[in-house]
């Protein structure tokens, strides 16, 4: 008895481990990425740059942190002296008895005082 205990003791324990790896690196990636957008938003609120060009940077910074995003996706208003940002996306985890979509989104609007 006390050793099937402990097996199932092992098994709950590798499963919230194989969880938690599977599930934290989308999390902290989206982290990374709002920190992009946010970053982006307040830098181009005072350059002249346009939407395009701010989309192309933050595309290019998503695919390094493998966010699995088109640049359609990407939102970039450019309102005066406003800058909106936003960008919906999903991730898919493959957990062996529950597969699961993630839905994440990153939005910033930075306006120039």
């Amino acid at each position: 008895m006390k050793t099937l205990r402990a097996l199932i003791g092992l098994f709950v324990i590798v499963a919230v481990i194989y969880t938690a790896w599977k599930l934290v690196p989308p999390y902290f990636h989206d982290y990374q990425f709002q920190d992009v957008v946010s970053e982006e938003a307040r830098m181009n609120t005072y350059t002249a740059r346009s939407e395009n060009d701010i989309r192309e940077s933050i595309f290019k910074k998503a695919q390094d942190l493998d966010i699995p995003i088109t640049r359609d996706q990407i939102n970039v208003r450019r309102e005066g002296q406003t800058v909106n940002i936003s960008a919906d996306y999903i991730v898919h985890v493959d957990l062996p008895a529950y597969p699961l979509d993630l839905k994440f989104h990153a939005g910033s609007k930075n306006k120039a005082y």
